[in-house]
């Protein structure tokens, strides 16, 4: 047998045919060839269990921990490998742990109920059969949808489920099921509807009710989200679970003061919760609540040392400087073999920050790239792909179109698009603007995102956007325009103008264009070395994945650079570009040239925007309550030696 699926196979079929030592030898073969492989590892873990080699089998599951911390399978195997040495509380910890990364792991839900049971928790034991029972009463297929999803094979999971749907179109799990996946490829408005529709369906569903809400956070539907999280905890005002959704939620509109005063119910009942606590600090970081998100995330970090989130928020402030013990807890966290997924991509960011603000420039890099090779390894992000998109809009969105759909749109003046790459100054210039009178800051708005993904729809499995913007009336684009002023109004508070800083709508200016033609758009640049390692730097809640490398964060800054001076050419005059380093140099001038090509009168409130009052959601937070600085300029040369990469990728524009 020459391939090593063909070994694995055989492996599995020895290992259910009993005979352990063949699948052992066969397993082993696979590792060396590669010794990382992690599906070689969890059929020999199986093997020497049954053939009562401990030790080893424990020694396989370290590997397979260290390659793969969040395979379900292969902690269901350290439970039943501590169960085989008679250790029922580490069984019970590992059976727990596999069924959080894989819900659909039926045996570690009926081993958590016997263990339960053994120990005394009546509660506990029968909440895991009811989830066992729930397992074993799905559909087979939808059963593996649930295994390939937990396990990163989103196609296949998708094909499965989609042909299962086919045959029972009204099944509420097959269609949230389909709903997650859609959330993995980030086809939000696709998951929002299947939801939105199960939910119909079944109104009683809780975990339906849950991840509608998620979805509807996702795509930043405010109103619909606060509305399902209302309808949840009227039904159960003292549930913690209802009262910490509710709490999100109403953080998200701005009702800072509810959403806290519910957190603190939920921390009263469970008083050491790492989540709640750490999205309270979120909460109060956003409110500019400095000193007591800071509490709040150290709180968190008590109640769970291996809380990557929380350092890495703490490191998220910009401003926080480690102290040693810190650093030296987080490197303790950051050197488990069992560290989870996500836990170890947030410690080396804040890992990464430490090291930086103590001179570690060496060291710092390394956990940078760390946290970003972990990323990227998720991601499904291509910069060719991408670079072919951005190249489109510039074949398609040309003088021709513009001049044929001349006075077409919805003509209201409102919005203020500041875009261009994250970590570019935006938030200042948010920040400024949105201390005048007449301007009300917002969100990073998903809208026009949402549109281009609309009309992106599927002729013969090619995207027919931006090719369809010639096809287009102008009823058409005067009702996209209108949506968008109706769907954006209930993050304004009253001003006339407001401001939309979703960075990478600078992809779609001809769309903006198009159907708000009276719009005005901003252009933040900053100096190229220093904007993409700032980038590279930053761990992102969601999206921006062409950051998570430096080829690809360089060849994305290029191809934005090409896009906008084709903007200038077929638009010109419809953009102002504002260099980061210019407003350093000259706030005042900036601030003014801003506001002249806005057609608003100068306030001096502007150049004090630090002392304006209002949430800030970026990762520039807490920047921006300070007066202007250059802390952050010239920040990448420390580590020249290493960016390499990024260079050869900016190649001239260096």
């Amino acid at each position: 047998m020459s391939t090593r699926e063909e070994k694995l196979k055989a492996a599995q079929e020895a290992l259910q045919a009993g005979r352990f030592e063949i699948g052992l030898a066969l397993a082993q073969e696979a590792l060396e060839a590669d010794p990382q492989d992690g599906e070689a590892h969890y059929m020999a873990a199986i093997a020497t269990r049954y053939l009562k080699r401990f030790a080893q089998a424990a020694q396989h599951l370290g590997e397979l921990h260290a390659a793969m911390p969040e395979y379900g399978r292969a902690w269901q195997e350290q439970g039943h490998l501590a169960l085989a040495q008679g250790d029922r509380e580490a069984a019970l910890a590992a059976f727990v742990r596999a069924t959080r990364f894989n819900p659909a792991l039926e045996a570690s839900w009926r081993e958590q109920a016997r263990l339960h049971t053994e120990a005394g928790r009546p509660g506990d034991a029968q909440a895991a059969t009811a989830q066992r029972e729930r397992i074993a009463n799905l559909p087979r297929e939808l059963v593996a949808v649930q295994h390939h999803l937990s396990e990163g094979r989103l196609l296949r999971a998708e094909e499965i489920c989609r042909h299962f749907l086919r045959r029972n179109p009204k099944h509420v799990e097959g269609m949230r099921l389909l709903a997650k996946i859609g959330i993995e490829f980030g086809v939000l408005e696709e998951a929002e509807f299947l939801l939105e529709s199960a939910v119909v369906f079944s109104p009683d569903d809780l975990q339906l009710r849950l991840d509608y809400i998620d979805a509807l956070r996702r795509r930043q539907n405010s109103s619909k989200a606060l509305a399902q999280a209302e309808a949840l905890h009227a039904r159960d005002p003292d549930n913690p679970l209802f009262q910490s959704r509710l709490a999100i939620e109403c953080i998200q509109m701005g009702e800072y003061d509810r959403g806290l005063a519910l957190f603190d119910q939920v921390l009263e009942k469970l008083p050491r919760d790492p989540a709640s606590l750490t999205s309270r600090g979120h909460a109060l970081k956003t409110k500019g609540a400095r000193k007591e998100a800071e509490d709040s995330y150290r709180a968190a970090i008590a109640s769970k040392p291996d809380h990557g989130d929380a350092y890495y928020a703490l490191a998220n402030l910009k401003t926080y400087r480690f102290g040693a013990d810190e650093v030296d807890a987080m490197r303790e966290q950051a050197a488990r073999p069992d560290l989870a997924f996500m836990d170890r991509v947030h410690l080396s960011f804040a890992l990464g920050k430490a090291l930086e603000d103590a001179g570690e420039y060496k060291e710092s890099f390394a956990f940078y790239e760390k946290g970003n090779d972990l990323k990227r390894a998720q991601t499904r992000y291509s910069a060719d792909k991408m670079s072919n998109e951005l190249a489109k809009q510039r074949e398609v969105c040309t003088s021709e179109l513009f001049d044929k759909h001349d006075g077409s749109g919805h003509t209201a003046p409102d919005p203020i698009f500041i875009l261009g790459l994250p970590r570019a100054g935006s938030t200042l210039l948010e920040q400024i603007l949105s201390s005048h009178s007449q301007v009300d800051g917002t969100l990073e708005l998903p809208n026009i995102l949402a549109l281009a993904h609309r009309l992106r729809g599927r002729k013969a499995g090619v995207s027919r956007y931006p090719g369809i913007l010639h096809d287009l009336t102008a009823e058409q684009l005067a009702k996209f325009g209108q949506d968008f002023i109706e769907n954006t109004r209930i993050h304004r508070q009253g001003a006339p103008l407001f401001i939309d800083k979703m960075p990478n709508t600078f992809r779609h200016i001809g769309l903006i264009h198009l159907t708000l033609p009276n719009a005005k758009i901003i252009d933040a640049r900053r100096a190229p070395m220093d904007c993409c390692f700032s980038g590279f730097k930053q761990l992102f809640a969601e999206g921006q994945e062409f950051t998570y490398g430096l080829t690809e964060i360089g060849q994305y800054y290029s191809d934005y650079v090409e896009l906008m001076a084709h903007w200038d050419t077929v638009l010109p005059g419809k953009v102002l570009r504002v260099q980061h380093e210019d407003v350093l140099d000259d706030q005042e001038g900036q601030t003014r040239r801003m506001l002249d090509f806005l057609e608003l009168p100068f306030e001096e409130a502007t150049l004090h925007f630090h002392k304006t009052d209002r949430a800030v959601r970026t990762a520039s937070s807490e920047q921006v309550r300070e007066p202007i600085n250059r802390k952050g300029q010239d920040a990448w040369k420390p580590f020249e030696p290493w960016l390499g990469d990024l260079k050869a990728a900016l190649g001239d524009r260096v």
